[in-house]
């Protein structure tokens, strides 16, 4: 069930009969109740408590219902609120109306607890994860927005390379999720639409017959069924954007001049999701496996944003390293993986993090030459040359640690970075 702070349903109603039938249904629901008798009390109360969802009168003195909509709809803050309108008019013209005012709904009296609690259920849980998505949203926004702001650092230290990473990383991943709720809110919308029009018809009191033929009809059994799970797929996809938005977070943590507490495997995670969209298959090169190996470390005092591009461009580094190596040689590379380790020095110091491949390894003859600014083996336009360099400054100038490298011929290559606790 839905917490209680997120599904206050104000009543608006002048009769205290049909008010207290619909405070006797829907608390039963397990919903929280508030009443009011007119439409001063109305605004006023939905200024107070700000509710999920009005069922609102018809029928009012002073301001009708259709008033109280339509200002309703004209106020920023109060314009998604859905509105259900409960009213014995059975007009068409009066339900055209009230739906072009931007209500959702009608409950046509006399009132049946079980139309109500469904009618009422349905709009709450779609009103709930709009907001959510809404919230994710501006989360991401607001997330891409820092990044943008950081571009001219970039610029000046390599990460605009970094940047074409993360965008296209992110960029990829969300594609999925969003992708999913757009196609869903289609199928939601049009069940939910039957659904009203079924329901209409037991309020209506139509046959057994007609009702049953209507639900053979719309594949009731299914549609219902059906609906939860799209509505599942779709909370899903929205949490899916927030885990996104929060690794793109982690990874773009720009600290100011202090050093603060780090979790670096958090860090790195991050990482990985940003650059999931290259570990993926492609004509290029198998699926690569990425083996996490973590120690129990604690957390370190360092600069986050910085250790992060240093994570992303050893790992970017290992990638293009196994798809060379996988051009070169398919059957040594048929299964490339990367391999993330974390642990202790023996003197429990400072701690160690190792990114090996087992790709074809480094020449000898160039080993030593890797950490040195605008050297790449890559072709023009391929790369900066300055990844690996910048990576090293970061963890030698700003963080007094090491990273050095290891690799044999037809071995692959691993680097290890060694930081103080």
């Amino acid at each position: 069930m839905i917490p209680s702070q997120q599904n206050q349903i104000l009543i608006v109603d002048d009769s205290p009969t049909n008010a207290a039938l619909l405070l006797a249904i829907l608390k039963s629901a397990g919903f929280d109740v508030v009443i009011a008798n007119d439409a001063e009390t109305a605004f006023k109360k939905v200024e107070e408590v700000l509710p999920s969802l009005i069922l609102l009168d018809v029928m009012l003195p002073e301001m009708d219902g259709f008033e109280i909509c339509s200002r309703l709809k004209e106020s920023e803050s109060t314009h998604d609120i859905p509105v259900i309108f409960m009213t014995s008019l059975s007009r068409t013209e009066d339900k055209v109306r009230g739906l072009s005012l931007g209500a959702v709904d009608y409950i046509t009296k006399p009132l049946q607890k079980e139309e109500v609690i469904a009618r009422v259920n349905v709009h709450v849980k779609l009103k709930n994860l709009n907001k959510q998505l809404e919230t994710q949203s501006k989360e991401l926004k607001s997330t891409l927005d820092k990044l943008q702001e950081s571009q001219i650092q970039l610029i000046q230290n390599e990460k605009m390379s970094t940047l074409g990473q993360l965008v296209a990383g992110v960029a990829h991943e969300i594609n999925n999720p969003v992708g999913a709720i757009s196609a869903n809110s289609v199928y939601a919308a049009t069940y939910v639409r039957e659904l009203v029009q079924h329901l209409q018809l037991h309020q209506q009191k139509a046959t057994e017959a007609e009702i049953q033929n209507h639900a053979e009809e719309i594949e009731l059994d299914f549609l219902t069924e059906d609906l939860l799970n799209i509505i599942n797929t779709m909370h899903e996809s929205a949490t899916r954007i927030k885990d996104i938005s929060e690794s793109f977070r982690v990874f773009c943590r720009n600290d100011a001049q202090e050093k603060v507490a780090f979790d670096i495997h958090e860090g790195i995670d991050s990482t990985l999701m940003i650059l999931k969209y290259k570990l993926k298959a492609n004509d290029k090169l198998p699926q690569i496996e990425i083996v996490k190996d973590y120690c129990n470390i604690p957390q370190i005092n360092c600069y986050p944003g910085p250790l992060n591009q240093v994570f992303m461009n050893l790992l970017v580094n290992g990638i293009d390293a196994l798809r060379d190596s996988y051009q070169q040689d398919v059957k040594k590379c048929k299964n490339p993986q990367i391999t993330i380790k974390t642990y202790l020095d023996y003197k429990k110091t400072h701690v160690l993090i190792s990114i090996k491949d087992n790709g074809m390894g480094i020449p000898e003859e160039i080993l030593e030459k890797i950490f040195g600014y605008a050297f790449t083996t890559k072709p023009v336009g391929k790369g900066t040359g300055l990844g690996l360099a910048i990576a090293r400054q970061i963890v030698i100038e700003k963080h007094g640690g090491s990273l050095d490298v290891k690799s044999k011929y037809a071995e692959g290559a691993e680097f290890i970075i060694q930081l103080p606790l």
